[in-house]
């Protein structure tokens, strides 16, 4: 930044509010149900007039099933104090609940009757043992010692601390018997599998080199103290960490070969095959600096090959304060673009992947698609490629908040911190021929009443509708729930891509699913992986079933095996199991 479960009818909407939206095609509805599931979690960064720089950073969520009964429980990270202070009556904000701050864990008690779903958040954090008491950030949401049950990563401004899933309801910190406690400023990571062995790695992405005693007042242009911009401070080295299988990790960094490159002051991270390779690469989004590809060479080495592939900078030659990523097949060719958040005065930035077998390559498509008026004035953060009107066709959601009074509203008495700004959604629609375009979803479709500093977007499917549903983390304010009430007559499908546990089934992570169709093109999906900012989501993945029939399912794994199964039952979520399906040996087919 600069300066297997079953799905069920739509719940009844009577005892909602709903945020109504006229798109292209058909209406886009979301319902605010903060409130009615329970969800009162508040964050809260001790800002105490200091103005010090993480204050304005965190936080993000993660959406995920730590019980496995089927259902998307919700994790939320918290902030603390900072400075020498020797209370929190420092604050400028009071903080009015149980001392010391924490993380909290919320448990989805979903109610399904009589073709209802009704979402009940149950705050659990006192009985599940979790006392993340850090500076929090961001959260991964996967199962990291192979036992059939989800951990959690929490990333902070410190000590990143591993929250070990027991399977009765309880965590147990494992942080250094699994060497994950990373002491740097950690905001994001992604738990993928980097070296193809079946168990999931942990690519950590850290910021700057801050600490109190190397904090700074900044000015603005005006002479007025202000937040800093990232280049008052160096960059934070990331970290490659490799699991053995049992949830202990070894530090890979220099063997994968991550020094190689100048760090970045990295703030985002998704783990994906951009380059068709069937092997699992990194991309990075960095603040004020060129954005890093990762691109996985198969034996152990990550090559950084951003500017090459032309995803490093923008089209004008410029890096961009890039926070938010997030990946998605938005023009239907089969593969996997990227969408980048920014700065105000900055265009969020759509690379297009026009990737061919041995040679990467990305083409800034921002302002051809329409994404580039409609960004200027926002400082974006959370991002997702998402389906949110229900037509097959991926749309995009951003969250938005300034970091800078500079990029913000005058300072006034009234409001000494006028840093909110209107989320934003982008709808994907044709544009004539084969060619696509987003239009801007008129404004409230992702608002309150009320006005936050939105940072962190989190997404899945809270109440097994077969649609997207949305949950918005506000730095120093409340944490949102958007139910998604898209009415479209067309059915749904879900699957669930898994892989062998100790003990059941854990879910993948970065793998491609596509859906095989009728005289039309496969759909793509991305399933786990990463992105968004400092957020986790949902790693099943929900298809519309309208228009062509579904003939397959096809599932790349991360370490390139490919199977196939037939189509699933509509209305339910299917789990894929790797081993189970067809295998098929792309190479072969695509053999001349």
């Amino acid at each position: 930044m600069r300066s297997s479960c079953t799905g069920l009818a739509l719940a009844s909407l009577a005892t909602f509010s709903p945020i109504t939206v006229l798109g292209s095609a058909d209406e886009v509805l979301f319902t605010d149900a903060t409130k009615s599931a329970g969800l009162d979690f508040e964050h809260w960064n001790g800002m105490s007039g200091h103005l010090y720089y993480p204050e304005v950073v965190g936080a993000g969520a993660a959406l995920f099933d730590y019980d496995n009964d089927g259902d998307l429980d919700l994790y939320l990270v918290q902030g603390n104090l900072l400075g020498n202070e020797a209370d929190r009556s420092s604050a400028t904000k009071a903080w009015t609940g149980d001392w010391p701050p924490r993380d909290r864990l919320y448990r989805n008690d979903l109610d399904l009757r009589d073709d209802r779903a009704t979402v009940r958040f149950v705050d659990v954090t006192e009985e599940s043992g979790i006392a993340a008491t850090g500076y929090g950030m961001g959260v991964v949401a996967a199962d990291l010692d192979n036992d059939g049950w989800v951990d959690l990563y929490v990333l902070n401004l410190g000590a990143n601390q591993l929250w070990r899933n027991e399977g009765d309801g309880t965590f147990s910190d494992r942080t250094e018997a699994s060497g994950t406690g990373d002491p740097r400023w950690s905001v994001a990571a992604a738990a993928a599998d980097y070296d193809g062995d079946l168990d999931l790695d942990l690519f950590i992405v850290n910021y700057l080199d801050f600490s109190l005693a190397s904090h700074k007042t900044c000015l603005t242009e005006r002479g007025e103290v202000d937040y800093c911009l990232p280049s008052a401070y160096q960059p934070a080295p990331d970290g490659l960490l490799v699991n053995d299988g049992s949830g202990r990790f070894e530090d890979a960094t220099v063997r994968a070969g991550l020094t190689t490159a100048r760090p970045g002051n990295g703030l985002g991270i998704l783990a994906a095959d951009l380059d068709g390779d069937q092997r699992l690469d990194f991309y990075i989004a960095n603040d004020l600096m060129p954005n890093h590809l990762w691109l996985n060479g198969g034996n152990g080495q990550l090559v950084e090959e951003g500017l090459i592939s032309g995803a490093a900078l923008n089209a004008d030659g410029e890096a961009e304060a890039s926070m938010g990523v997030a990946a998605g097949d938005y023009d239907g060719d089969g593969d996997l673009d990227l969408f980048l958040t920014h700065f105000h005065r900055e265009t969020n930035t759509l690379y297009r992947n026009d990737s061919k077998r041995g040679a990467v390559q990305f083409r800034d498509r921002t302002n051809a698609t329409g994404l580039g008026r409609p960004s200027w004035d926002a400082t974006s953060f959370g991002t997702a490629f998402v389906d949110l009107d229900k037509d097959g066709w991926l749309d995009l959601a951003a969250v938005n908040g300034a970091v800078t009074f500079a990029a913000g509203r005058p300072r006034t008495e009234d409001d000494p911190f006028p840093l909110d700004q209107p989320n934003q959604a982008f709808l994907n629609v044709t544009a004539g021929g084969d060619g696509r375009q987003f239009e801007p979803a008129p404004a409230g479709l992702l608002d309150a009443e009320t006005p936050f500093v939105s940072r962190g977007l989190a997404t899945g499917d809270v109440d097994n509708d077969g649609d997207t549903d949305l949950v918005i983390t506000n730095n120093n304010g409340p944490a949102r729930l958007l139910l998604n009430r898209t009415d479209r007559d067309a059915d749904w499908f879900g699957v669930a891509p898994l892989l062998d546990a100790s003990r059941g089934h854990r879910p993948a992570s970065g793998v491609t699913v596509r859906v095989h169709r009728t005289g039309a093109p496969p759909l793509v999906r991305l399933a786990g992986g990463g992105g968004s900012y400092a957020s986790w989501g949902d790693p099943r993945v929900a298809i519309p079933s309208g228009g062509p029939g579904i003939d397959r399912i096809e599932v790349q794994w991360a370490d390139g095996t490919i199977e196939e199964w037939p189509a699933p039952p509509p209305r339910a979520y299917t789990p894929l199991v790797r081993g189970t399906g067809e295998r098929r040996d792309e190479r072969e087919e695509d053999a001349p």
